[in-house]
């Protein structure tokens, strides 16, 4: 027992000796660390913050006058003390160095359909005014400029009447068009009366009479084409009857057509029936539309109605006015022959039938024909109709520099005559927000109608943090024309169906699901782009640009700054870009805008500041060419 009590009481002793080693050493560290603390400081004028450690309550300096983040009464705060505008450091030289400004000549500059870069291509099918963009080492690495005085477009709907004549300095449509009543010029100003070649009471009372032959009001009728536009007239009177327009004319002698569309906030691209499919979703419109748009639609094996087919939704309507139909009435005034306009009536009837399309009715110089809602009997009927062919083994909706075929695009399979391939739309407004048909039916993988819902949740999420980050998006009529650079589901141009906005929405070649089609079922509109390339449109066509993760898409497919020059290109003077990307690719993103001069600041995602994504949003700023004369014509040459 003894030799237990002697042993209990060593190791007791040693124990107090260990603990006392322990207190004195903690004491020496705290002590350390409180005189590191005041000389990293600077000692005096400091405020005294108290933190509770693991030794007994110490006082720690801080040189600012705020409470410390985990300061005040032991409150612990974990709101964030970085901004995303933190994470951004451009170096010096990048500031400095800018993209210099083009020449003035490049102020219409259109990449892609350049008339000097054409000459070489083919005459047949018009090959020579399709899309032929420059190889890499010829693409401009300057600045496009406005034309001097270049002023903000009316707004809207003040706009599809007035476009200013600085913005588009060009008087040739006035003269050549003047007895049609398309343009007028006025002072400062042109306007528009809304008449057109085959609509001299106007395009109201136009679509008026397309309106007695097929219903217009119920919304059955949401997305329309329209092949050789002119100056958007018939589409920008649509949009007052809910019916959303695609609009293409070719860059030709009629200069700035589309220009003038796209200035009256009307939507429009450059574009051309030759030999490439149009750059849309099969099955993608509910109507579409030519007046005298001089396309050749009996040739080339009925090449131009096979496309035209395509596109059009089981159901949906063509609309032709113009040479050859009414011939009977019209051939003085078209100086042609009645044998040669009949001959033109005939093949187009005949041509129609081949395709199962059933004629509606004409009305003096219109006429309509609708296509089937399924291809049960229009298959049955190949007996009768050798041609065209029904198409085998073809992708219906590749249409980025795909040629057209001289065959029948078939329809998705239906089991009764009376069923909708494809499945039903709802009309318009519901469509918008039903679950689109190549959804429910599982045609695109992974996507399924929760997820869609989800999508639809989302953008409204998303809508409304970016008008709170952007007081300009908020403000309503600020914006009119708009481009979402990668649309998927279309959610955020359908976020903001209740603006007075129209939102070009493109699926690129490049996304991995070919979403164009949902867009077009959900009643909006869209095209297909790669954006390595220059888009067929004109400089300063849009009020703001929505860029979702184009970067991380492109990354390794083309440089950066070749994009955001394409951006600058066709955003308007004080037009803004939402970017919404990784923080990496957004750090670069900034350090380019910055040098292309547009104002810019980086901030957290809608989720918080833990998200990797980020929001950069940027304004470009408002400058033009030198001040410049004007020739009688338009051009402009630069003042000395």
């Amino acid at each position: 027992m003894a030799n237990w009590g002697n042993l209990k009481h060593s190791l007791s002793s040693r124990t107090k000796k260990t603990n006392l080693y322990y207190m004195v050493s903690t004491t020496i560290l705290c002590s350390l660390f409180y005189l590191i603390g005041i000389w990293q400081h600077g000692g005096g004028n400091t405020t005294t913050t108290t933190i509770g450690i693991a030794c007994n309550p110490i006082n720690i300096t801080s040189s600012k006058t705020h409470h410390h983040p985990l300061g005040g009464g032991g409150a612990l705060d974990f709101d964030p003390h970085h901004t995303a505008e933190d994470l951004v450091k451009v170096a010096e030289v990048e500031r400095v160095s800018q993209f210099p400004s083009c020449s003035l000549k490049f102020s219409e500059y259109t990449p892609c359909h350049d008339e000097k870069r054409s000459l070489p291509f083919p005459r047949e099918k018009l090959v020579y005014r399709e899309r032929h963009c420059p190889e890499k080492g010829e693409v401009l690495k300057c600045r496009i400029p406005a034309p001097f005085g270049y002023r903000a477009p009316f707004r809207w709907p003040e706009s599809r009447d007035n476009v200013w004549y600085a913005n588009v300095p060009h008087k040739h449509l006035t003269v050549e068009k003047a007895g049609q009543n398309w343009i007028r010029f006025e002072g400062d100003r042109f306007s528009f009366p809304g008449g057109g070649t085959m609509f001299p009471r106007g395009a109201d009372a136009y679509i008026d009479d397309i309106g007695r032959l097929i219903n217009l009001n119920d919304g059955s009728i949401r997305t329309a084409i329209d092949t050789g536009c002119g100056v958007a007239s018939w589409g920008a009177y649509l949009l007052s009857r809910n019916i959303l327009p695609m609009s293409f004319a070719p860059k030709d002698t009629h200069e700035a057509q589309v220009q003038f569309a796209l200035e009256r906030g009307v939507p429009a691209s450059i574009g051309i029936m030759a030999s490439t499919r149009l750059p849309y979703a099969s099955r993608a419109f509910d109507m579409a539309h030519c007046s005298r748009c001089l396309i050749p639609w009996g040739q080339y094996d009925g090449l131009y109605l096979i496309e035209v087919d395509r596109i059009l939704r089981p159901g949906g309507y063509w609309v032709l006015s113009g040479p050859p139909i009414n011939w009977e009435s019209r051939s003085k005034g078209w100086q042609r022959t009645r044998q040669d306009l009949k001959a033109e009536q005939d093949a187009i009837e005949d041509m129609a039938k081949s395709l199962c399309w059933k004629k509606i009715g004409q009305r003096e110089d219109i006429a309509v024909w609708q296509k089937p809602t399924n291809h049960i009997h229009c298959k049955l009927n190949r007996v009768v109709f050798k041609k065209p062919p029904i198409c085998e083994n073809q992708d219906p909706d590749r249409a980025w520099n795909t040629n057209m075929e001289a065959c029948l695009t078939p329809l998705p399979k239906a089991s009764d005559i009376k069923e909708v391939a494809g499945g039903k739309l709802s009309n318009w407004p519901e469509r918008l927000t039903a679950v689109p048909p190549r959804i429910s039916s599982g045609s695109i993988d992974g996507i399924t109608a929760e997820l869609y819902e989800k999508d639809k949740d989302l953008w409204k999420k998303r809508i409304s943090y970016y008008k709170k980050i952007d007081f300009h998006l908020a403000e309503s009529g600020r914006y009119r024309n708009l481009l979402d650079m990668n649309a998927y589901l279309g959610g955020f141009a359908a976020a903001l169906i209740d603006d007075p906005v129209w939102v070009m929405n493109i699926v690129p070649v490049e996304a991995k699901l070919n979403t164009l089609g949902v867009v077009y079922e959900r009643g909006l509109i869209g095209t297909y782009h790669n954006w390595c390339e220059a888009m067929s449109t004109y400089p300063r066509t849009y009020d703001f640009i929505h860029s979702d993760s184009v970067f991380s898409l492109y990354q390794d497919r083309c440089e950066m700054k070749d994009i955001l020059l394409e951006m600058d290109r066709v955003l308007r003077p004080q037009g803004s870009v939402i970017f919404r990307d990784d923080v990496d690719n957004l750090v670069n993103v900034k350090s380019i805008v910055d040098r292309l001069q547009w104002e810019s600041r980086l901030v957290d995602h809608e989720n918080g500041p833990h998200v990797r994504e980020k929001i950069l949003i940027a304004t470009k700023q408002y400058w033009t060419a030198p001040a410049s004369i004007q020739d009688q014509d338009g051009s402009t040459k630069t003042s000395s």
